[in-house]
């Protein structure tokens, strides 16, 4: 008696990303690797729709690393984090502590590709692109990190909520880290301003307390 077809082959899967990832990171020794590692990466759809690839800007042997959330308009033209009207007011906020990016602080993004339209990243583009980022504080070795913003808390706190954590000392990476509400936010929420006056003088004394 004839006997019908066996069973379908399973069917083989890609690669799983975050695993890719993980190992691209850490196979990157340098700065300049990372960067090329990114670059490489595939899974990430809005790699396709960025013009660029938003790395890092300041100063490479800082003790504070700031982790912003993505790239929007004016840094996916100019292909550095932090240059638009947000950025600006990075600026003024850390120059009000005696901070600058060019001499004391290194800034990074979780997401290197800016979203379309500047929506939200997807909990898969973040899963993705967390292990890059992560090689990334272990390469630069910052004394602190500044989180700055809801996706970068859920990137490396793995919990939402700036308002709650907002000003609070917690660990990130293995070193101390202080969540903070991102420029972009302040700009849309001016009343906010003494939150995060409050919170650059927590990190302004952590920094006294570990020099």
């Amino acid at each position: 008696m004839a006997q019908g077809p066996g069973p379908a082959a399973p069917v083989e899967s890609g690669p799983d990303p975050v695993e890719q990832a993980r190992a691209m990171a850490g196979a990157a020794d340098s700065l300049e690797a990372l960067r090329e590692a990114i670059a490489a990466f595939e899974h990430c759809e809005l790699k396709l729709g960025a013009r660029s690839l938003v790395f890092c800007d300041g100063a490479p042997g800082a003790r504070v690393m700031i982790v912003g959330e993505a790239p929007g308009r004016e840094e996916d033209r100019q292909g550095k984090p932090f240059v638009g009207r947000a950025g600006q007011l990075l600026d003024r906020m850390l120059g009000a502590i005696g901070l600058s990016r060019a001499e004391s602080v290194y800034i990074t993004n979780v997401l290197p590709w800016r979203p379309p339209r500047n929506r939200d990243p997807k909990p898969d583009e973040i899963a993705m692109m967390t292990p890059f980022l992560a090689r990334h504080i272990e390469l630069i070795d910052p004394d602190l990190l500044v989180i700055m913003g809801n996706i970068s808390c859920d990137a490396l706190l793995g919990r939402r909520g700036i308002t709650r954590l907002r000003g609070q000392w917690t660990e990130a990476q293995g070193r101390p880290a202080l969540p903070m509400f991102h420029p972009a936010y302040l700009l849309r929420q001016p009343q906010l301003k003494r939150e995060a006056w409050a919170d650059l003088l927590e990190l302004q004394a952590k920094m006294k307390a570990l020099a």
